[in-house]
This record gives structure tokens, C-alpha cells and sequence, in this order.
């Protein structure tokens, strides 16, 4: 007979607190697994996500959006915002607290650097831009230069993260995740949202540039190879009358949907479905859409294939401009690790990343345009952040600047905004935003409202939270740039 063990009043409320602990961890896995159900209701199917369009929450501006990433930091002061104050401080040491300046230390500063280019306005809207891009500067009037975006953090990593995902650390979906989640795609044919990489390699953080984050995995983006074939295996291994193609398919299909009915709570595995699903499709159309040599010659000379700085860049933006007349709704595309971080040498690194980029862009933007594109497609320029008023120490002595999270700009054009318009203004150094800045919370909810979507009504359930690109406390619209 086994004897009775002994009861006291800490047993009692040991146990108690396992089994509260026990209920607690049941209420957080049921909020993953059955987000908007009540806990201990009877379980109804899953949602099932997929990448058919959706309607936007109103009238969208913009169907498609093309990102033209300038990974690095381009420099504000140099590029689209000139100041005759700094051109007159030139070498002369900053004025104020030198603890403001950046993220390096005092003894790292140097002395303030005037704009390294000559400037003119160019357009009927008079905008400011630097010589060193003389085709960008043609389609000033298509234009919405912002100056006054800032972030909240001046390391690389972090302000990536922001730029990308609203957040400063890695694991959150992109802009560009939650736009084809919330929109899906017009043609499910070809990926929802593609990468475009540079030859010389990603951008610093890799993959998370893209990144669905908790969202489904079948919202991430889609990279095309940057060399070669930008898709491989397109062709069947063999041909078969199409009857039977589509038998096997729709048998396919029937299997996979047993599969799943097993395994309700595997996002991974439905990326995966898909993905082949998609491949499968990708077969009967991609070849032609990713097929530069159907373009005339005119129009990739326009692009500057062929040239030696541009060729790389140009066949990106021909591409780009081919997958949203196709119905993709989200390209971007990237360079390297970070050319526009000009720690040394500003003046020939700027130089160097215009040469590779002027001309395409404004190609790109161009025609759109002529093909009447340029409408319901969002094009956005920019990077992380901008650059200080001031020099930076390097190997070769003081000649570029340093990060600045304070002010830089981005430029959009097309997909409901006002073209020809200067927005926002920084302090005589372009150092600070002073007048109506603009917060990435602020870019992401105008991006998003352009393309129909209403940042507050677009959010997924996860963990008992509402989680938004846009964050939890309220981003503005910026109505001023919307035409």
C-alpha cells in the first residue's frame, strides 16, 4: 500500500502556479496558431494566404513599385540639396557642438566640406541638381524630391532595417513584404515580388533586405540571378501535349492540397507549395518577359546596354520596367555592398555611383512614361540615410563624410505624386531637417497609401499584437506630395 504523502500549504501553491503557467502557454500558442479566434472556441480552418490580387482599402494611386535601392548613403548636401552657407564655411571648423555631428568620435571630425559639384536648376519647376546627374536632372518635373527624411540610427545595419522593414533590427517584413501581402499580384505567372541583384554581390544584410519576417514566408521577395539566366530550368526537360501537362498539374494540385490538410499549421510548407506551384507557371511565361533581346536596340541603347559603367545597372531597370508592364508588383533593385558610403573621397566615389546609375534612371523613368506606365507605377529613389556637413579622418585624409541620420533625401516619381516638387527643407548645413521632415513611418504610410492600402487597416496578428509596417504610434500621410 502506497503511503499518503504529506500536503502542506507551498505544495499547494507550487502546483497552482505550474498549471496557471501551463494555461498562460496555451493562450499564447493558440494566439499563433488561431489568431482573431477566442481561446477554447472549437477550431475552424486556418486562413490560407496566396498571392491573388486583393482590393486596396481605396482608390490606389499606384498599382506597382519599383525601389530603386541606393544601398550606402548618398549625400543630401551634394546630390540635391545644395547650401551656400556650408560652400562658404569650406575648410573652416564646424560652429556648433561638435558632439552633434555623427556616430565617430571628436577627434575622427574634420572640418566642414563644401558640395564637391557644380549646381543648376533644371525644369520648369526650377529643382536643384547636382552636374553629376545630367539625365536624372531632364526628368526633374516627373519628380518629388524629399529633403527632409530622417531615421534613427546612423550604422548601416540598423538604419537597413529601418529603411526596409520600419523597425531597427533584423526579423521584421519588408515594405515591400507587406505590400504584396496586403495587394498580392496581377499575374501569377511570375513572382509577386522580385530582387534584382548586383553582379558584384548583395547588399550589406543580405536576404533581410527582403524578407517576409513573421509574415507567411510566401510574401518574401523572389531574387533573379544577376548574371546569366536570371531564372534557370525555365524549359521543361521534355515536351508533352498540354492536355496532359495540365492533368498532372491539376493531380498535383490535388495532392498538395491532402498534404496540407495534414500539416494546418506550416507557413513554410505552403511557401514551399507555392513556390513550385509557381515554377511550374513561370515555365509558360517568364522566358519572354525576362527576354531583353525582344526590346529594339533603341530602346537598350536608352538604357546604356552595352556601355561599360552602365550595362550592369541599365539591364536591371529594362528588366524592372518589363515585370511591372507584366502585372509584378513590387521590384527593387539593388547594387553592392555600400558604393554610396563615402567615407574618402566623396567627390570621385559620388562620381563613380552616378556614372553607373544617371543614365538608367532616367531611362527607366522615361519610358514608363512613353508606354503610359509612369501613372500607376511608384518609382522611389534613396538609401539609408545621408551623409554630415562636415569631413571624416580616413586612410586618406579628410575627403568624405561620415553617416548622418538627421537629413537626407529621396526622391519618388509617377503612381499619384505631384512631380515637379521640392518637399521639406534642412538647416544652412544640411545637417538637420527643419522644416516638415519626414519620418521612415511617415515614407512607409505614404507608400502605402499611394498603392490603395490604409497603413492603420493593414497589420497581421501575431501574438496577440496587431503588428503594422508602420509601427504603433500614428505616421502622417504626407498629402503635400500626392498629387
Amino acid at each position: 500500500m502506497i503511503a499518503q504523502t504529506e500536503r502542506n500549504r507551498r505544495d499547494f501553491f507550487a502546483r497552482t502556479r505550474d498549471g496557471v503557467l501551463g494555461v498562460a502557454l496555451a493562450q499564447l500558442l493558440h494566439d499563433d496558431f488561431f489568431p482573431g479566434q477566442a481561446f477554447g472556441e472549437e477550431q475552424t480552418q486556418r486562413e490560407q494566404f496566396d498571392l491573388r490580387a486583393k482590393q486596396p482599402h481605396h482608390p490606389a494611386k499606384a498599382t506597382s513599385v519599383i525601389h530603386l535601392f541606393m544601398n550606402g548613403g548618398p549625400s543630401q548636401m551634394d546630390l540635391f540639396d545644395p547650401k551656400p552657407v556650408l560652400d562658404r564655411m569650406d575648410g573652416k571648423p564646424y560652429p556648433g557642438n561638435i558632439e552633434e555631428i555623427g556616430n565617430t568620435g571628436t577627434n575622427d571630425i574634420g572640418v566642414m566640406m563644401g558640395t564637391r559639384y557644380p549646381f543648376a536648376r533644371h525644369g520648369e519647376s526650377g529643382m536643384w541638381m547636382a552636374d553629376v546627374l545630367p539625365h536624372t536632372s531632364q526628368m526633374a518635373d516627373d519628380l518629388c524630391l524629399i529633403n527632409s527624411m530622417r531615421t534613427d540610427h546612423p550604422n548601416h545595419d540598423n538604419a537597413l532595417y529601418k529603411i526596409q522593414s520600419g523597425r531597427l533590427f533584423m526579423g521584421y517584413p519588408t515594405f515591400g513584404a507587406w505590400t504584396v501581402y496586403g495587394l498580392g499580384s496581377e499575374n501569377q505567372n511570375l513572382p509577386a515580388y522580385v530582387v534584382l541583384n548586383d553582379p558584384l554581390g548583395p547588399p550589406k544584410n543580405g536576404t533581410r533586405n527582403w524578407t517576409s519576417g513573421f509574415l507567411p514566408p510566401l510574401f518574401q521577395g523572389t531574387r533573379l540571378r544577376p548574371t546569366g539566366l536570371p531564372i534557370l530550368n525555365l524549359k521543361p526537360q521534355f515536351e508533352q501535349p498540354s492536355a496532359v501537362t495540365e492533368s498532372a498539374r491539376e493531380l498535383l494540385g490535388k495532392l498538395d492540397k491532402l498534404h496540407r490538410r495534414d500539416r494546418p499549421f506550416y507557413p513554410e510548407l505552403d511557401a514551399r507549395i507555392e513556390s513550385y506551384g509557381l515554377a511550374a507557371r513561370m515555365q509558360l511565361s517568364a522566358g519572354e518577359a525576362l527576354d531583353l533581346n525582344r526590346e529594339s536596340r533603341s530602346t537598350q541603347k536608352m538604357y546604356g546596354i552595352g556601355e561599360q559603367w552602365t550595362d550592369s545597372y541599365g539591364k536591371r531597370c529594362l528588366l524592372a520596367r518589363r515585370l511591372v508592364e507584366r502585372g509584378v508588383r513590387f521590384v527593387q533593385i539593388f547594387l553592392e555592398e555600400q558604393p554610396w558610403d563615402s567615407h574618402a573621397d566623396l567627390a570621385a566615389n559620388h562620381r563613380g555611383a552616378c556614372l553607373r546609375t544617371d543614365k538608367p534612371v532616367a531611362a527607366l523613368l522615361q519610358d514608363l512614361k512613353e508606354r503610359g506606365l509612369l501613372d500607376s507605377t511608384l518609382v522611389i529613389w534613396g538609401g539609408e540615410f545621408g551623409r554630415t556637413p562636415t569631413t571624416q579622418r580616413s586612410a586618406n585624409g579628410y575627403s568624405g563624410r561620415d553617416h548622418n541620420m538627421q537629413a537626407f533625401t529621396s526622391w519618388m516619381a509617377g503612381g499619384g505624386i505631384k512631380g515637379g516638387t521640392t518637399y521639406g527643407t534642412t538647416d544652412d548645413f544640411g545637417h538637420k531637417a527643419t522644416e516638415n521632415p519626414v519620418s521612415v513611418h511617415d515614407f512607409h504610410a505614404t507608400i502605402l497609401h499611394l498603392l490603395g492600402l490604409d497603413h492603420q487597416h493593414l497589420f497581421f496578428e501575431r501574438s496577440g499584437l496587431e503588428e503594422r509596417l508602420t509601427g504603433f504610434e500614428p505616421p502622417r500621410v504626407v498629402s503635400e506630395i500626392c498629387a
